[in-house]
């Protein structure tokens, strides 16, 4: 129950420690209270885990809506005010920066531990023995991972691809993972870099993939493109649209004539110096145009802007020019063609330019958009998504960033388990063993943790349709006869061998789950006072407009 902290004197004079309207919850309450936010976001997301999981449809202030069953994005898009909910929140964007799957697990098991955790602190176990319990398990659990983790090739393709297709199994996008999964694959592939220090090791900047996206068409219009899509148009209507062999430079200060920053005043009383004056505007917009062309470029991005005379010099050099593009398009730009971008057109040389097999003016639906194609060792490659609308498009874009992330994990972490459920069914049962060997009230929280991680596959078994008793059941007793790769086979609603199914996912993923939930359910079980501030009320001013209120603005002034 919530009240003001009441304190007198021996007098029995009251004494106010906190401010007006402050309220303070304590032990039991406060812990109710926290374990039931945090567990209530669990309940949101739950059902919307595996590849039969429910899509959510959010709508916000601005009546904009968003259908997804990414937990990050949901838990983003709702505005949570609970401040126990909203660490739950934060659970699931920290598992989304780092390894870009796995949100919705992570708010599920945290859920789930404090769930457990609640039954033990009505027996009366104490919170810190329940925290200390959960941090031995988790480490444990991580121990067994790793034991049981398939160490895979960083870079084989058919293995990165059956990770890419898992994360996407349980998306809208699914009926076509096999190419969107070839596609997260061969982007990767492009531009990951051997570590100089250490041979064999792998790192990916995500970065150097830029996804596009533009609805119409559908899903399985989306495509790679070994370059950069610019969402720009050609400049001038006189210049080409497609230039094969393309030799690119990379401009980053404007083709105009800059404005003097002093006033002055010229005096023309001839109208041949008038002539003289927009000739000589003229002839420096020329020079401009011919120090580039001099250097056999064919192609200009400018960063900055293009004046229309300089635009018609260049059109009669049949050059194509593209103006106002976005600094991180012209690093990408850079990285996909080998060109320097140049901030002086002085220092402009043939080295400096970029080359790429074909640069072309495309129609995109309504827009025109400029293609950047067929660069000979491109470092920054792009995924064009299409999709029936927009909302569909979206989600796309949101399955494609997981499946993107999975590949980064694996590449740089290259080890796998199997999903389905089957590695928190194995650690779960792992752990109850380890369990018998430990003594005192410890016990009863890692047994509690080890009941949590077959929350995973429960939910997964619930949203399929199938008995939760009974996948418990069965899968306890598969993983007690050795079988360690069984889980729930959600597409065929039956506890089946999922290393047989080709369910994979990256080791990294399971371990920021594990380690994250277990983490954050430890800080909220900690929590024995909650204390919150008043809200603060606006200063009476003086009453609005009529003349009372300018008087009492300069009442109290000394002049």
């Amino acid at each position: 129950m919530s009240q003001a902290i009441p304190a007198t004197t021996s007098t029995g004079q009251p004494v106010l420690i906190l401010k007006e309207g402050s309220s303070q919850t304590k032990g039991r309450d406060a812990q109710s209270n926290n374990i039931f936010a945090a567990k209530l976001i669990a309940e949101i997301v739950k059902t919307s885990l595996g590849p039969r999981g429910m899509d959510k449809m959010l709508v916000d202030t601005l009546g904009d809506v968003t259908i997804t069953n990414d937990g990050a994005t949901i838990l983003k898009e709702i505005d949570v005010q609970h401040p126990a909910a909203k660490m739950v929140v934060e659970i699931s964007k920290t598992t989304d920066q780092e390894v870009g799957d796995g949100t919705t697990s992570a708010a599920v098991l945290t859920g789930a531990l404090l769930d457990n955790a609640e039954e033990l602190i009505r027996k009366d176990v104490h919170p810190t023995i329940i925290v200390d319990g959960y941090s031995k398990a988790a480490d444990k659990a991580l121990d067994y991972l790793d034991k049981i983790a398939i160490k895979v090739p960083a870079t084989d393709k058919k293995w990165l691809q059956k990770i890419a297709k898992t994360s996407m199994a349980s998306k809208l996008i699914s009926g076509d993972s096999t190419q969107l999964s070839q596609i997260a694959v061969d982007a990767m592939s492009t531009v990951l870099e051997e570590n100089k220090d250490k041979e064999g090791e792998y790192s990916v900047d995500l970065d150097n993939v830029k996804v596009e996206k533009k609805s119409g068409g559908s899903i399985s219009d989306t495509k790679l493109i070994k370059g950069i899509v610019l969402d720009k148009e050609v400049v001038h209507a006189g210049m080409p649209k497609r230039i094969e062999t393309a030799k690119i430079a990379l401009v980053n200060s404007p083709l105009e004539i800059e404005k003097t920053e002093f006033s002055a005043e010229i005096r023309i009383n001839d109208p041949t110096q008038m002539k003289r004056f927009l000739d000589e505007e003229n002839s420096m917009l020329s020079a401009m145009v011919d120090k580039i062309t001099a250097v056999g470029a064919n192609v200009v991005i400018c960063q900055k802007g293009i004046d229309d005379v300089a635009q018609h010099y260049l059109a009669k050099k049949g050059v194509l020019a593209v103006r106002r593009a976005k600094e991180s398009d012209m690093t990408k730009l850079a990285k996909a063609t080998g060109a320097r971008i140049v901030t002086n057109l002085d220092d402009l040389t043939e080295k400096d330019l970029g080359y790429a097999a074909l640069v072309e003016e495309r129609k995109v639906e309504t827009d025109k958009w400029v293609f950047v194609e067929g660069s000979k060792n491109p470092k920054a490659v792009t995924i064009l998504i299409r999709g029936g609308s927009q909302r569909v498009v979206d989600e796309a874009e949101r399955s494609m960033h997981d499946a993107l992330m999975v590949v980064k994990d694996v590449i740089e972490h290259p080890s796998v388990v199997i999903g389905g459920g089957a590695t928190e069914a194995e650690l779960s049962f792992k752990l109850r063993e380890w369990s018998n060997s430990l003594s005192g009230r410890e016990q009863l929280a890692v047994q509690k943790f080890a009941d949590a991680l077959e929350v995973i596959p429960l939910t997964l078994a619930e949203n399929s349709g199938m008995d939760p008793i009974d996948t418990q059941v069965e899968l306890r007793a598969k993983h007690g006869q050795g079988k360690k790769w069984w889980g729930v086979n959600c597409l065929a609603g039956k506890v089946s061998d999922m290393e047989a199914e080709e369910v994979f996912e990256p080791a990294a993923v399971k371990e920021q789950i594990i380690r994250s939930s277990s983490e954050t359910a430890g800080m909220i079980l900690r929590i024995d006072d909650v204390v919150a501030s008043g809200k603060s009320k606006a200063p009476a001013g003086p009453p609005p407009g009529g003349p009372g209120g300018m008087g009492g603005m300069g009442g109290g002034m000394d002049y």
